[in-house]
């Protein structure tokens, strides 16, 4: 007899692309995952992450149960004790120092209904503005740019435009990997319409520039050049819509004079950015000739010091052709978290407020005064992100809530917010995960639900607004953000946070929407007719973009097509960006400048995706990406290990040539943390400068230098239980299938005690060892009942065997004595191509099985490998590679 099965839809937790997602449920084993083919964000498809949700819902390391600190231990406690310390905390320390003593620190991974109670309760009842997100650290400057030119924070156009433009341009924006179903949309549309032109601008070549009719690998933080030079080439070669600026814009003229300055010669500006003036002419000459031009910017232009000049730039581009608010056209402002967009909404940033409310106008602060009902309302900016910490170290705030975000991993110069963290006197943290490197310093950690098990609502990169549907019963004692959120401000003493559920919140949200929202200076963003759905009509909600009004009631795909902004006059402003240089450049003691950013298959720290075996394949180790001459100037060599140094701190990380990188450039992934590496958190190196305008950090400039990390020795290790690495100078851990795995680096001596320590295992355990001194090699295997509990290899550079075909003893019921041998010997048990590098992780297909593939049988298009292989011919995430391999193939 089948067993029942349910279906429910929902939206993915990662990206800004906004997924729609289908999950089958199945009593007794995990969810089934597909994408959700009603779903207009990605029509069914899905990246690799997302098609591997399902083997990240186990309930391994979830924090289930609140917790407080006594005596310098966490403790479990009863969610009474746990809510009444944080209310009671919180109330005490404003009492005694005032709302400016507490924060908030939020993220883009909350819901829009839990976002929207967090500011309540802080800018309204607290009555401070000291709540921010880490969406700061990704889009901030995007809000602000969008707020200068357009007088509120719109993105005016749909992903449909990428599919209508006959140009996309991506900035700053490796695609590919970071809004995957967005790029194959783009994929897809080249392959419809070969005249598509696709111009790809970014230091690196990345996975994107595999689709790319032009790559301009600028200099990092050149962008402005770039831009306002575009601007005099547009303006001097009769392509500006000269009836369109004059009837619906304002300030030109000084743009223009501050564009002239350094940028209206191109051969100046190529210079400037570093890139061959016939490509950079290229470039403009196409945009110049080219009527339906996107321009989606991502981390590499928000990410900077003069992230929301560079956004000004590109707007002040297509204001200037008058390309906006119409099909196939218009800047595009991609984000990097699934409700960065819902955050923005309800005001999560500390200088704006709920309902795109300016907290500096006096008129909105009383609206919202008034329809909160709000004893205490905000009355100036609060502190951004980097300025948050720095001010929890000096001691001006004294207790600072953390909700589902890793700042110890995150922030720039993480360093001082460890610091600050250990002066905070109240340190409260709400996660899914139990220990993150953040939650370790917490005073009171209380158990939040995780996606899957949570209810609420997301907004895309477009404006869609999705539903995020549980399906899954809550773990432990976990509970909901908002709920939590709601009990402490009650027993603060605070009304108004009566919810019974997530649906009356969002009403509530859409109400505010309109609230005293008329007239000449109404603001766009408005969902009002959402505001009487009931708890059915929201369960039932289908994607929509906002406004959602009474005349819009099915949503609207794009704005200011009638060339109306959301300034007072209806224009919208060209804003003057004179470049600027990085605040700290290269020098002598650090000759290279460091840009971080995200791998394909991880996200953020990997407290979700670490979960994944088959996610862990593609990149299992934290690097650092060189030029084969800057490596050879460092002293350091493809496949060793090297200590990265910036004047805030450092980590280690595996040397890797990738072909991308200029010299004098440097890339490393943020994703490693505390809990899967000994040293690789990226943000202990960088940049804590920020944007002036955004308070955005500088994350893609902060000068390094790079040395030899020496060990003696390397290894791995495949153990079934996780494993204490003390000894281990170099650790990384990723999860297999039935086994962790981890790369060692280390000195000293190598032996079985030595072994046996660092797995665990006593002198009376099923032991079977070899060693080799003469040749540095060591290899052992403990096995339980005949089962492979661990094994561990070492060897010196370059010495150790393939990890792969290991891993497949952890399934066997037993080790046979041919297997003992051949384990003992390091080598596979058949003779064969070693798969090498996961390339396709839908159908584990590595790299030296596509070259060879490509090789023997002739293969010269994705397509060909995909019907030999299979890889690719899933979530599409890994086409571009296979095309860069195809191209590898073919110039042997």
């Amino acid at each position: 007899m089948a067993l029942p099965t349910a279906t429910v839809r929902t939206t993915c937790p990662y990206c800004g692309v906004g997924c729609g997602v289908s999950a089958t449920i199945r009593p007794g084993s995990i969810p089934i995952i597909a994408g959700d083919k009603q779903h207009a964000a990605n029509h069914g498809r899905l990246c690799v992450k997302g098609a591997a949700l399902g083997e990240t819902l186990g309930l391994d390391g979830r924090l289930l149960h609140p917790q407080v600190r006594e005596n310098g231990q966490l403790r479990r406690a009863s969610w009474d004790e746990a809510l009444d310390r944080v209310a009671g905390g919180l109330a005490a320390i404003v009492a005694e120092h005032g709302p400016e003593a507490v924060a908030l620190y939020v993220s883009g991974q909350l819901l829009t209904e839990d976002y929207y109670v967090a500011n309540k309760l802080m800018k309204g009842y607290i009555g401070s503005a000291n709540i921010d997100t880490n969406s700061r650290l990704c889009m901030a400057s995007s809000v602000a740019g969008h707020k200068r030119a357009f007088g509120e924070d719109i993105v005016p156009g749909c992903y449909e435009d990428f599919e209508l433009a006959d140009m996309v341009v991506l900035v700053g924006s490796n695609a590919a990997w970071c809004h995957p179903t967005l790029f194959q949309r783009i994929l897809r549309a080249k392959e419809a319409r070969p005249a598509l032109q696709v111009v790809v601008i970014d230091p690196r070549r990345t996975a994107t520039c595999e689709l790319a009719d032009l790559h301009l690998p600028v200099k990092s933080g050149t962008d402005v050049w770039l831009f306002n030079g575009l601007l005099c080439y547009l303006a001097r070669h009769g392509a500006a819509d000269a009836d369109f600026v004059a009837a619906h814009t304002a300030g030109l003229e000084a743009a223009l004079a501050a564009a002239d300055v350094d940028c209206a010669d191109p051969a100046s500006v190529a210079r400037a950015c570093r890139v061959d003036v016939q490509a950079l002419l290229a470039f403009y000459e196409g945009f110049a000739a080219t009527r339906k031009v996107v321009t989606a910017y991502s981390q590499g232009v928000n990410q900077s010091s003069s992230g929301t000049d560079k956004v000004n730039s590109i707007i002040n581009c297509h204001l200037l052709t008058g390309r906006i608010g119409r099909a196939g056209m218009g800047p595009f402002s991609l984000t990097g978290q699934p409700n960065a967009m819902g955050g923005r909404e309800v005001g999560a940033l500390a200088n704006m407020l709920a309902a795109h409310l300016e907290l500096g106008n006096a008129e909105h602060r009383a609206a919202l005064r008034d329809f909160w009902d709000a004893p205490r309302m905000a009355a100036k900016p609060g502190l951004k992100a980097v300025d948050l910490f720095r001010a929890v170290e000096e001691g001006k705030v004294k207790a600072v809530w953390i909700m589902a975000t890793n700042p110890l991993v995150s922030l720039p110069d993480a360093e001082q917010v460890r610091r600050a963290l250990d002066r905070c006197e109240l340190v409260i943290a709400s996660d899914i995960v139990g220990a993150t490197d953040t939650n370790l310093h917490a005073d009171v950690l209380l158990p939040a639900l995780g996606w899957g098990e949570k209810d609420g609502t997301v907004t895309n990169s477009e404006r869609c607004i999705s539903r995020q549907r549980a399906f899954l019963p809550a773990p432990g004692e976990a509970r909901a953000d908002w709920r939590i959120v709601c009990e402490v401000a009650r027993r603060m003493g605070f009304t108004g946070f009566d919810y019974a559920s997530a649906h009356e919140i969002f009403e509530e949200h859409a109400r505010l929407s309109s609230w005293r929202n008329e007239g000449g200076t109404a603001r766009l963003f408005d969902v009002s007719s959402l505001a009487s759905l009931g708890a059915q009509g929201y369960d039932d909600l289908e994607p929509l973009q906002w406004p959602v009004t009474d005349a819009a009631p099915a949503g609207t795909r794009r704005l200011f097509g009638d060339g109306r902004f959301a300034w007072p006059d209806g224009r919208a402003r060209f804003v003057a960006t004179p470049p600027r240089a990085p605040m700290h450049a290269p020098d002598g003691a650090y000759p290279l400048a460091l840009n971080t950013g995200r791998v394909r298959d991880q996200w953020h720290t990997m407290t979700r995706t670490g979960k994944s075996p088959r996610l862990a394949g593609h990149v299992p180790e934290p690097f650092v990406d060189l030029h084969p001459h800057d490596a050879l100037l460092c002293g350091v060599r493809e496949g060793e290990l090297a200590r990265v140094t910036s004047a805030w701190g450092e980590m280690v990380g595996r040397v890797v040539h990738s072909g991308g990188i200029a010299r004098g450039d440097a890339f490393v992934p943020i994703h490693w943390s505390g809990q899967t590496a000994s040293d690789a958190r990226v943000g202990a190196l960088v940049n804590p400068v920020v944007d002036p305008v955004s308070g955005e950090p500088e994350f893609k400039h902060t000068p390094v230098r790079v040395s030899p990390f020496v060990v003696e020795w390397h290894a791995f290790v495949l153990s079934r239980t996780d494993l204490t690495l003390d000894a281990a100078a170099y650790w990384t851990r990723v999860q297999g299938e039935g086994f962790v795995r981890y790369e060692l680096g280390g000195r000293g001596r190598v032996d079985g005690q030595w072994a046996r320590a660092l797995l665990g295992a006593r002198e009376e355990d099923d032991w079977t060892e070899y060693q080799d001194r003469g040749a540095g090699a060591y290899r052992a295997a403990w096995l339980a009942d005949g089962r492979l509990q661990a094994c561990v290899l070492v060897g010196r550079r370059g010495a150790l065997p393939p990890r792969d075909w290991l891993g497949g003893l952890f399934a066997a019921e037993a080790v046979t004595p041919a297997q003992r041998a051949i384990l003992l010997a390091g080598r596979a048990p058949r003779q064969g191509v070693d798969p090498g590098p996961t390339v396709c992780a839908c159908f584990g297909v590595g790299r030296n099985t596509i070259c060879a593939a490509i090789r023997e049988r002739g293969l010269q298009t994705a397509a060909e490998v995909s019907g030999c292989l299979k890889a690719g011919s899933n979530c599409g995430s890994c086409l571009p590679e296979i095309g860069s391999l195809l191209a590898a193939v073919a110039g042997e």
